[in-house]
């Protein structure tokens, strides 16, 4: 008697595999989201420059020992100058989304730095319209009205509401949509495409060597101010190394759920991501929330779903 294809062995071990890519992809997320939180506005280490360039040292020596060594994808070769420029500008412009991400969790909590980050596709849909010929179908475009509500809604019942903080959280938001849609135009080519490790192999040490400067210059003295909290908190250091390997595990993870799920499931899992993150936050930090907030999130997570459905019926 045959054993059903949906019990076998390797289906079992393939469904066990996912499921732990899922949860590694969804731990270092969050991890690291919630480890910026409080290494900025917790525990006082105001350097969000200075850590976003941690996280990118990280990056660069962890994508090179995976990808030379561990052999975790092909090595690809960046084969010209103007595609090496593209590169270096796609790093400025990651380095400003990670860097205001960075800042707004110094004045917001998770759960709104959340709720506004779910405006991605809004940001998506207008940089690809002003920047491309490419146009979505109208009903299209009409779901992404509540995804914009529901960011109003939750601002104007938000207890913890900083202007400077909304800013620069806005900001982030829109310069990871530039990013998105700058990839698509300036590695468009087969010969020059790359995947995300070996992109992020290349943007890495060029995001180093761009937050250098605005370290030295916006952070002085960052690392003589680290290393004597460290003379009295040795634990900062680990908590560099720690969020800093993280920061490479989220790329990771999510280049490796990406390959081994549908779009379909990846969309659900990212939508889902977000209200896994505010919840455990919530938890964790126990800032206020008002029903208000919590609606103005559910609005928009619900108007980000809508858009997915739009975008997938439209194709």
């Amino acid at each position: 008697m045959s054993t059903k294809g949906n019990w076998s062995p390797p289906a079992v071990s393939g469904r066990l595999f996912t499921f732990g890519l899922v949860a590694s992809w969804y731990s270092s997320n969050i991890g690291v989201l919630l480890l910026n939180k409080y290494l900025l506005s917790n525990y006082g280490f105001k350097y969000p420059i200075f850590l976003t360039m941690c996280h990118m040292a990280a990056c660069s020596l962890l994508s090179y020992v995976a990808i030379a060594w561990l052999r975790v994808v092909p090595m690809q070769t960046v084969r010209s100058r103007l595609q090496f420029l593209k590169i270096a500008t796609l790093s400025l412009v990651f380095c400003g989304s990670v860097v205001s991400g960075n800042v707004s969790l110094k004045y917001l909590p998770v759960s709104f730095n959340q709720a506004v980050g779910a405006t991605t596709p809004f940001f998506t849909a207008v940089f690809a319209y002003l920047m491309t010929v490419k146009r979505e179908a109208w009903i299209t475009y009409i779901t992404l009205i509540p995804v914009v509500t529901g960011v109003i809604i939750a601002s104007g019942g938000e207890p913890s509401f900083h202007l400077f903080g909304f800013i620069m959280c806005v900001g982030a938001t829109a310069a990871r949509a530039l990013k998105s849609v700058l990839q698509g135009i300036l590695l468009s080519s087969e010969g020059e495409k790359l995947n995300s490790m070996n992109l992020l192999l290349y943007m890495a040490p060029t995001a180093v060597v761009l937050l250098l400067p605005a370290t030295l210059i916006m952070e002085e003295n960052v690392v003589g101010i680290t290393m004597a909290l460290a003379r009295e908190d040795f634990k900062i250091i680990w908590y560099l190394l720690f969020n800093s390997t993280l920061a490479y595990f989220v790329n990771l993870t999510n280049f490796l759920v990406t390959k081994h799920t549908s779009a379909l499931t990846l969309q659900v899992l990212g939508n889902a991501k977000g209200a896994v993150a505010v919840v455990v936050s919530i938890l964790i930090f126990k800032n206020p929330v008002t029903v208000t907030g919590m609606l103005g999130y559910t609005v928009t997570v619900i108007g980000v779903i809508l858009y997915s459905e739009a975008k997938k019926r439209s194709k």
